[in-house]
């Protein structure tokens, strides 16, 4: 027991990245990482969730960086008059204007500050989305597309840019602006909105995830005839969801570099976690069966010493009865040869005290 109590203590003493590397490599130990409890099964979440935060925001930076360098030469050598007021753009073009995935870094760009249609913002979207990644800037928001995440990010000017106390501004003032040390405070700005909005949003997604993963894993628990808890199962979806989001964490890296997008990595994302979550349960099923054979040699050893010491109980019996009769027996015989002594002396005394005759 007291080994068992010290192996259970080491285990809730296990740092995060232990835990990391137990999700991964050692599925056997789920069950004891889930009997923690939900606070430490969502604490553990939430900082797989920052530190993917953490690296999409690295790349939007960088990719944010080498898009100012892209676009401060564009915009001095071709880009259009423009002026910024009260939350609105205004780029001095009548038609939208398109910067091709070859041209642009950030992939396929495109600028239509004239148009409030949503039939026409959508129709960009689908386009930006076919190309894997870009970036389409509106008159009131700019909306990014990157090949790693699902959906859209939207930005408005307005929140945006009075963070940093900008309300309005020109072509030139952007080009003083990005040639200048405030564009550190960009920076900054840029790191702080995107981890924040990415933080939440990828939590929630994947707290969505683990309750789907939950369900299956419960359903699987009733066919493996294995009574669980439901929240002991969510538990363990979380854990099993960390090599997924490794694997996202990869996928967003990459595409830091390089425009790659892997159709059905949803799909792989969840089918990996789903993986690891059965493995898991199928274990404890073996565990249990184990435990349950284990079990039954202990209770026929424990029967077989019971009966053993009952036969050997019974012959120390009859052995002591054995002993008691003979001395019984012993006691009997001696008394008996001193009750025959006693009558031999007293017939003697009798003979004795006869007279003799003349």
């Amino acid at each position: 027991m007291s080994e068992e109590k010290q192996e259970t203590n080491n285990t809730l003493k296990q740092g995060f990245f232990q835990k990391v590397w137990n999700s991964i490599t050692k599925i056997e130990k789920y069950p004891d990482m889930a009997a923690e409890g939900l606070g430490r099964a969502f604490t553990y979440i939430c900082k797989i969730v920052a530190i993917l935060a953490i690296v999409l925001c690295l790349g939007t930076l960088y990719q944010t960086h080498q898009m100012l360098q892209e676009g401060m030469r564009y915009l001095k050598e071709e880009f259009p008059e423009f002026t910024y007021k009260e939350g609105v753009l205004d780029v001095s073009s009548d038609e939208r204007l398109t910067i091709s995935e070859e041209d642009s870094y950030v992939g396929r760009t495109i600028i239509d500050t004239k148009t409030e249609e949503e039939q026409v913002i959508n129709q960009y979207i689908r386009e930006i989305e076919k190309s894997g990644s870009g970036m389409i800037i509106l008159k009131d928001k700019v909306i990014l597309k990157n090949g790693a995440i699902a959906g859209t990010i939207n930005y408005q000017y307005k929140e945006l840019l009075q963070q940093m106390g900008i309300t309005e501004f020109t072509k030139q003032n952007v080009i003083d602006y990005a040639n200048s040390s405030q564009i550190i405070t960009l920076y900054i700005s840029v790191f702080i909105t995107i981890f924040a909005y990415s933080f939440i949003m990828y939590l929630l997604t994947t707290l969505s995830n683990a309750v789907f993963l939950s369900v299956f894993g419960f359903l699987t628990t009733w066919i493996a005839r294995i009574k669980m808890r439901f929240l002991a199962v969510f538990n363990m979806s979380i854990y099993a969801l960390t090599l997924s989001i490794f694997l996202n964490i990869l996928y967003i890296a990459v595409n830091i570099f390089m425009d790659f997008n892997m159709e059905y990595f949803q799909v792989m994302y969840v089918s990996v976690a789903a993986i690891y979550l059965v493995a898991a349960i199928f274990i404890l099923k073996t565990e249990f069966v184990k435990q349950q054979i284990e079990l039954l040699k202990i209770l026929e050893a424990q029967e077989m010493v019971k009966k053993e010491m009952e036969e050997k109980e019974q012959e120390e019996k009859q052995e002591q009865e054995k002993k008691e009769r003979q001395e019984k027996d012993k006691r009997e015989e001696k008394e008996q040869k001193k009750n025959q002594k006693k009558e031999k002396e007293k017939q003697e005394d009798v003979d004795g005290g006869e007279p003799q005759g003349v």
